[in-house]
Formats: C-alpha cells, structure tokens, sequence
C-alpha cells in the first residue's frame, strides 16, 4: 500500500513543476517580462521583410496569398504596401512605449508618431532601391559567375543580407529602437553576413559569396565597395565594453576598395584609402595610403602609411 502512494504522479508533479517555473518570472530580470505584447514580435517583423521584398523586386517576389490571375500591378503592390505599413506601425509603437522620450506620453500620442515614422519609411523605400540597383549592377559587374540580375536577386545571399541593411538602416536614421537589429540579425541568420544597421554604406556595394562577413555599427563605406566572405570590418577593442557606446569604433573604407576573403579591418580610427586592395587574411589596424596593394607579406610596412 505505502509503495503504491509513492509511485510517480506526473499531473501532480507537471503541476508543481509549472508553479515552481511562474515563481522564477517573479525576479523582476529583464528575462522575465511576462506581458503580452509588450514587446516587439520577430515573426512579425519577419513578416514585414517579407513584404518588402515584395516591394523593393515586384515581379520577383509573390504574396503566398495572391493568385496569380492578378493583374493589376499597381493594386497588388497598393494592397500589400498598406498591410506592411499598418504591420510596421504596430511593431514601432510598441518599441516606442519603452524610450525614454516616449514614455509618458499617451496612447494615443504615441500611435500617431509610429504611424508617421511608418509613412516616412514608406517614402525613402525608392531611394533604397536607387541603391539597391546600384548593388545588384556591381554584383553583375564584379561577378564573372553571375549571369543575369534576375538570378542575382533570386539567389545571391551577400545581395539578400544588402537588402535587408538598406531597408533598416533608413528605420535606424529615424531612430526606431529594436526593429533595425532585429531585421540585421534575421539576415545574419539566413546568410552569414553581420551587417549592423548603424553602418553607413555607398552605392555599389558588393559582397561575394557572404557568409562570416561583419561590418560594424560605426562603419563607414564609400562607393564601389568589394568584399569576400570571412571579412570582419569591426572595432579595435571592446574592453570598455558599454563605455564606448556612441563612439567610432570601427573603420572607413572609402571608395573602390577591394577587401579578400579573410581579411580584418580593425579600429575607429582606421583609415583605407581609395582604390586599395587588401589581399586575403590580412591583419590591419592602422590607416592604409590611398591606391596600395596589401597583402600578408607587406602588410607591416604598410601599416601607417597614410
């Protein structure tokens, strides 16, 4: 009989196993938020590239939803402009009812500025695509084994994870918390390229092969821009860790730079001039003189040579 009272009762034990979970919410850590919507939601947010891409390459990418007896193109990119934009706007909100600018501000306020962030982000997507169709011309231009645009929009990781950084970086330039990151890091996901939204990036920008390729916050690169996989373009240290926020740690590249496969670029203060080509697995943390060519055998000389 006493055997029998001790057996496993696994209703009773889920049960104390779930109280004993809900106590640990109660620590008041930034882990255990427990309200609903209350934060940002990534599937939507996802949900919403999506739908830009539907927008930045009609033609190339479809609504799953839409037959394709649509012809009227215009009301197709009407229709899920609109849904992006009210998606958009809902994410924003919530994002903004947690800075510090926005916080005591009521509802109703705060709604009617997400909504006004969501139509000026809809007005800068045909600048985004200017340069996104400078991109897709280096990446035809640079790429001997890129035949055609439409396989380069279709197919090209290093041009996905563009997209995605043109489009939250303009969400970053009117200062919109948490969503850029979120759509960077979705991308880092899906591609291997860790561009953050921060950086600042010129026309013609080319990544060739991606995947392990970083670019720092407070990166600046100029225009006709080439770089291959296992390219870190990060800070110098981080030791100071929180400390440094908001201060340039990382390089500038400028225009019509070459950087090969490998290589690191490291340093707020670093400085690669036009027109240098950086050979593979190159270690640099000082300025590069415009027009050299660097590579691992001379790289030391090369080092503050600007």
């Amino acid at each position: 009989m006493a055997d029998r009272q001790k057996r496993f009762n696994f209703k009773d034990e889920a049960g104390l196993a779930v109280q004993q979970l809900l106590r640990d919410y109660q620590g008041g850590r930034a882990i255990d938020k427990i309200a609903a919507y209350r934060e940002p939601d990534r599937d939507a947010i996802v949900r919403v590239i999506h739908e830009l891409f539907q927008i930045v390459y009609p033609g190339y990418y479809r609504d799953p939803n839409a037959t394709q007896r649509v012809f009227n193109m215009d009301a197709a990119i009407s229709t899920i402009t609109d849904d992006m934009t009210i998606n958009l706007a809902e994410q924003i909100e919530i994002t903004l009812r947690y800075t510090d600018s926005f916080h005591q501000k009521s509802e109703e306020d705060v709604r009617e500025e997400s909504q006004k962030i969501a139509i000026e982000f809809v007005r800068r997507i045909p600048r985004v695509r200017e340069y996104l169709d400078t991109d897709v011309q280096a990446i035809l231009d640079g790429d001997p084994a890129a035949y055609s645009k439409s396989e380069i929009i279709l197919s090209y990781p290093g041009l996905y994870a563009i997209t995605v950084y043109r489009l939250a970086h303009e969400l970053h330039l009117l200062k919109v918390p948490m969503i850029p990151r979120i759509m960077t890091e979705h991308a880092h996901g899906k591609t291997g390229v860790d561009i953050h939204p921060g950086a600042t990036i010129g026309k013609y920008f080319m990544i060739d092969h991606a995947t392990g390729i970083v670019v720092g916050e407070t990166t600046v690169i100029g225009e006709h821009v080439k770089i291959y996989q296992g390219v870190t373009i990060g800070a110098l240290s981080t030791r100071a860790g929180h400390g440094l926020q908001g201060k340039k740690r990382h390089p500038t590249i400028e225009d019509n730079v070459t950087i090969y496969s490998g290589a690191s670029i490291l340093g707020g203060e670093t400085v690669i001039g036009h027109d240098v080509v950086i050979g593979g697995n190159c270690f640099i943390t000082a300025s590069i003189a415009p027009n050299s060519r660097v590579n691992m055998k001379n790289q030391e000389e090369m080092l503050g040579g600007r």
